[in-house]
């Protein structure tokens, strides 16, 4: 008998240890949320599987913790996978709400069965009707703004409580902070005078653009320059369409293009060549590894486009080494160290 209560004893504190291993190795405390449509849900304070319809609240996430990641929202071309944490090259492309149509794959997201859902609050009829959907998953759908480079250090912070992540959060929340307060500061010191004209050039034939007051060209405003294409965007998506006559009119000091075969044909292009910013060898491909750094889709990479194209705009006023800069900004969002020479080559120097 005493024998059979000893080994009874035994078996109930070796179940007792593993219990506690598991705890402690899972992390498995948990708390109780709100989520955007007012549902009730516990919530581990660490969760490990999380999907995004929206891009740049994706891209969000990743910088916050790439493990975190469930699904994809377009697939990662093979020059970008050198800068990408592993765990992200495996997972499934799901889709999300980008462009004028796209929609996530409810299938797999029901097969995925993430701990938590992200959408964006951008308001516009697909993604309204997207985030209500993402209802069917039984899971909380937290909301996030990142219309514009504004909302990112917020972003990171709330992300960051959310996620059992706040330590990482506020690092990266405080170099987004830290960089829009530089840039606003090097903006004002600027004279309305000396501000140097900007004409973004988008598409294969660079007759594309974006009115002023987009957000997807912020950063020509940020940095202290003025975008020559001013009128009112017909809806959030933009892509205004121009002729080569108006932008020999806008007379543009400077020209940004996103476009590489564009880039490539301007020089030789005898009806461009009639543009001062080409004559004047003013034309700046837009950096996009991994990502773009100006726009589409729009994320946090734009805190070193910011300091990219104020560098572009005024490359005496501006005398920041961008090589360095960019550097330790891929060390600190994106986890990766990308040699001097290998980074010279992404900008384009």
């Amino acid at each position: 008998m005493i024998r059979t209560e000893k080994s009874g004893h035994s078996r109930l504190q070796f179940i007792g240890m593993l219990l506690m291993l598991l705890f402690v190795a899972t992390g498995a405390g948990a708390r109780e949320v709100t989520d955007m449509f007012g549902r009730h849900f516990s919530l581990s304070d660490h969760p490990r599987k999380l999907y995004s319809a929206s891009p740049p609240d994706t891209w969000l996430l990743y910088a916050l913790d790439p493990t975190m990641l469930a699904g994809l929202n377009f697939p990662i071309r093979e020059q970008d996978k050198r800068y990408l944490h592993p765990h992200v090259l495996r997972l499934p492309l799901v889709g999300g709400t980008f462009g004028e149509a796209s929609t996530p794959n409810k299938e797999m997201l029901l097969r995925l069965n993430p701990e938590l859902v992200v959408v964006s609050n951008d308001e516009t009829t697909l993604s309204l009707k997207v985030n209500q959907g993402m209802k069917m998953l039984k899971r909380p759908v937290f909301e996030m703004t990142l219309a514009r480079p504004s909302d990112y250090p917020e972003a990171f912070l709330r992300m960051g409580r959310i996620l059992g992540r706040e330590e990482r959060a506020k690092k990266l929340s405080d170099y987004c902070r830290k960089t829009l307060a530089q840039s606003a500061a090097f903006s004002r010191s600027i004279p309305n005078d000396k501000r140097v004209s900007v004409y973004y050039a988008e598409g294969v034939d660079g007759l594309t653009t974006e009115c002023d007051e987009s957000r997807h060209n912020e950063l020509i405003r940020l940095a202290g320059g003025v975008n020559v294409h001013r009128c009112k965007a017909r809806d959030l998506f933009g892509m205004e369409k121009v002729t080569l006559e108006q932008v020999l009119i806008y007379n543009p000091d400077v020209i940004l293009v996103m476009d590489k075969g564009f880039f490539r044909r301007v020089w030789s292009d005898s009806r461009w060549r009639r543009v001062p910013a080409v004559r004047n060898k003013r034309v700046y491909l837009i950096p996009d590894q991994p990502l773009n750094w100006f726009d589409r889709p729009p994320t946090f990479m734009r805190f070193i486009g910011l300091k990219w194209v104020m560098k572009c705009l005024y490359p005496k006023e501006y005398s920041v080494d961008i090589v360095r800069e960019a550097r330790e900004f891929y060390r600190l969002f994106l986890g990766v160290e990308v040699p001097d020479g290998e980074m010279r080559k992404i900008i384009g120097l």
